[in-house]
Order: structure tokens, then sequence, then C-alpha cells
């Protein structure tokens, strides 16, 4: 299964990276992480009737078109959705890449809360979008701090390693096989 992967943190060290390096290298297929921050500020100018996206644009809706599922991992910011992919979101509201395709969403936090705000209002986005959100394959991950080594920018807590494997699992056998 080919697995596209959108992190909400442009950070080169952070700890929604080792989640998000972590689950791909838990993934037993193909993956593509989408670099969100080339993308411009999303104005719909820029892709209406007879307009050619731009090129950062483009590249990420081709990527989200040739994945079969798609893994958003984020942190949260003052309780909601970096705005960064929101952006990116935005940009692929209306080309239809992601109707009916299985989406996973995890949120890591400091807090004790794993990021639920963000987490809730990245699944809300989503189903606006017509994506399959999977929510047996959704996880809020609290206090992520002490379970990631800054070392290997890896997870390193087995608990949440296996949260991971057990979130891609759902995320990879569908929609149809998760609980609602």
């Amino acid at each position: 299964m080919r697995l596209l992967a959108l992190s909400g943190s442009l950070r080169a060290r952070s700890s929604t990276g080792a989640v998000l390096r972590s689950a791909l290298d838990l993934h037993q297929g193909p993956a593509t992480t989408a670099d969100i921050g080339a993308l411009p500020h999303f104005n719909p100018d820029l892709d209406g009737e007879d307009a050619t996206p731009p090129p950062p644009v483009a590249a990420l809706r081709t990527a989200a078109a040739a994945a079969d599922a798609i893994l958003v991992v984020s942190p949260e910011y003052a309780h909601g959705v970096p705005g960064v992919l929101k952006n990116a979101l935005d940009w692929l509201v209306s080309s239809g890449e992601c109707v009916d395709k299985p989406v996973a969403v995890i949120t890591a936090s400091p807090f004790p809360t794993g990021g639920d705000h963000a987490n809730a209002q990245l699944r809300e986005t989503l189903r606006m979008m017509s994506a399959e959100v999977v929510p047996a394959a959704c996880r809020e991950i609290p206090a992520i701090g002490p379970k990631t080594d800054p070392a290997t920018e890896r997870v390193t807590d087995e608990a949440t390693l296996a949260d991971l494997r057990a979130a891609l699992s759902h995320l990879t056998t569908g929609p149809a096989s998760a609980p609602a």
C-alpha cells in the first residue's frame, strides 16, 4: 500500500517528525512525505478555471492521487491545526485526490491531551473533503517528549510504537474494518 505522509510541523527536529519517521519505519510498503512547506499560501485565483496550479501544489496533488492512503501527523498549536498543514489541505479541498481515500490522523503533544483539539479539527476537515477518516487508525499521543530519542529522531517508547503499529494496521486494512 502506497502511503502519503503529511507532517504538520516544519521543524527539522520535532517530536512530530519523530512520530512520523517512526510510523514510516513501521509501514510495510512504499511511502512519500510531502513537502508542504514549499506550498504557496492558498489562493483560489492561482487555481481557478484554466489556471495551472503552482508546481508545489501540482506535486502535492500528484502524490495524493498516487497514494492508497494518507497519514497525517501533527502537533497542536494554540488548540488548533498548524497553519502550514491547513494550507496544504486547502490546496486539496476542491481537487478530489482525497475523495474516498483512507486517512489516519495522529497528533502528538507534550501535554496530557495529546493534541485532541487539532485531531478533532483535522478529522472534521478531512471528512468535509470526503476522505475516509479511519477512526481506529487515529491517535492522540500525550506527553510525547520522553517517548522520543532526540539522537535517533524516533519514538522509543514501546507502548507508543505498538499503538502506532496498530494504527497503521487499521489504516492499511481500510475503513470497512474499523469500528465507528
